[in-house]
């Protein structure tokens, strides 16, 4: 017999992962609005599309053609090839669909990638403010996640010194991410450019391009411009407005494929079957959907950029990428988590605590304009008067 003490036991990594505040938030939100509350929800980045026709009638029919069954490890070829058109029409990168593996969303592909690299006590470069999970992916490999603060002054980018400093100290992988989350920044060519200068032949550069499609302005570069040995870690969820489909996939160096082809084996088996007719659909057929979804993004990040600005929440750096803004509140508390509860309690609307993002997050709060304009309005009105009755600090 299994000793009491025995069944309730608790991995180390299962006690030490910190909770996912956004869906905290989230579900204190829920929980008001079942109490007849009126919640503005700027807390979660999901698309508030629903995923395009053209891709669901896609999905639809492969059900109907009995794709409900496993696939190759990798992912269907046709799929495989279709990202790789993708990547030379978009950026006139050539990749081989050989190096392409079809994954359970895009943190499936990263948690993959980093199984296959990573040693314990291995060390990952990675901005801090950063994507939440990203030390929690690391932490689960029994590796180190090395957090370099970035500055809003400087655009949240990385400081090439910072980096060449840790990289001299030793590193395993440096982890990029543009469009970023939760800034909305974009690395420019020459600050990625550099980047790839210093981690060559050094460390292994991870790029998180999720967020690729959705910018204003310039177009982001993919890491694979720069460093063909890169590590590019994407999927649907966010440009296509597919989160629910779960399906991503990593281009991968010749080194890192059969390794992550076998930890797909074991984990996962393989990716899902029909959501992968829905991504060719997705790549060769939904441009003018994309497009429409992305200028609507851009209105409503204009709109909130300048109403955040007239109740003195200004920008120093603009985003142009993704749908969140990143701003600073810092002036009104020293607690950003429990003012973004506060927030939520008296005031109805759902941000998400910079804290979520890394320790350099305190004293700001992120804002998804996944929402309608008029909601963000709504939002920002009431936001508005609950400072008005905020003291400032000092």
């Amino acid at each position: 017999m299994i000793e009491e003490s025995a069944t309730a036991k608790v991995s180390r990594v299962g006690k030490e992962m910190p909770p996912f505040l956004v869906m905290d938030v989230l579900d204190r939100g829920r929980a008001l609005e079942r109490e007849g509350r009126s919640v503005i929800h700027m807390e979660v980045g999901e698309p508030d599309f629903d995923t395009p026709e053209v891709i669901r009638e896609a999905g639809v029919r492969a059900i109907r053609d009995g794709h409900t069954h496993y696939t190759h490890s990798l992912g269907h070829p046709e799929l495989r090839e279709a990202i790789c058109a993708w990547m030379d029409r978009r950026y006139g990168i050539e990749v081989s669909a050989d190096r392409v593996v079809i994954t359970l969303g895009s943190s499936g592909a990263m948690v993959l990638t980093y199984l296959a690299l990573l040693d314990p006590g291995d060390r990952v470069l990675m901005t801090d403010p950063h994507y939440a999970c990203y030390p929690n992916f690391v932490r689960s490999c029994h590796a180190e996640s090395v957090r370099l603060p970035v500055r809003e002054a400087e655009g949240f980018q990385y400081d090439p010194a910072e980096v060449k400093e840790q990289v001299s100290r030793g590193a395993r992988a440096l982890l990029l991410n543009s469009p970023a989350n939760p800034t909305g920044i974009v690395t420019s060519a020459d600050r990625m450019r550099e980047l790839v200068e210093i981690a060559r032949g050094r460390v292994q550069i991870i790029s998180d391009e999720i967020y690729h499609g959705l910018t204003y302005g310039e177009r982001p570069h993919s890491v694979l411009e720069f460093d063909p040995d890169a590590v590019v870690v994407s999927g649907f969820s966010k440009l296509f407005a597919m989160t629910g489909w779960r399906l991503g996939y990593a281009i991968l160096p010749d080194y890192l494929l059969r390794p992550v082809q076998k930890l797909q084996q074991n984990l996962f088996v393989s990716p899902p079957d029909f959501p992968q007719y829905a991504g060719i659909a997705a790549l060769t057929s939904a441009d003018q959907e994309i497009e429409r979804m992305r200028q609507c993004y851009d209105e409503r990040r204009r709109l909130v950029l300048e109403r955040l600005a007239e109740i003195g929440l200004e920008v120093l750096v603009e985003p142009t990428g993704a749908f969140y803004v990143f701003f600073n509140v810092s002036r009104y508390t020293d607690d950003v988590l429990a003012f973004a509860f506060d927030i939520l309690e008296k005031a109805g609307v759902a941000l998400t605590p910079g804290v979520d993002f890394g320790p350099h997050g305190e004293g700001y709060l992120r804002l998804s304009y996944a929402n309608s304009l008029e909601n963000l309005e709504e939002g920002i009105g009431r936001l508005k008067r609950f400072l008005a009755e905020r003291p400032v600090n000092g």
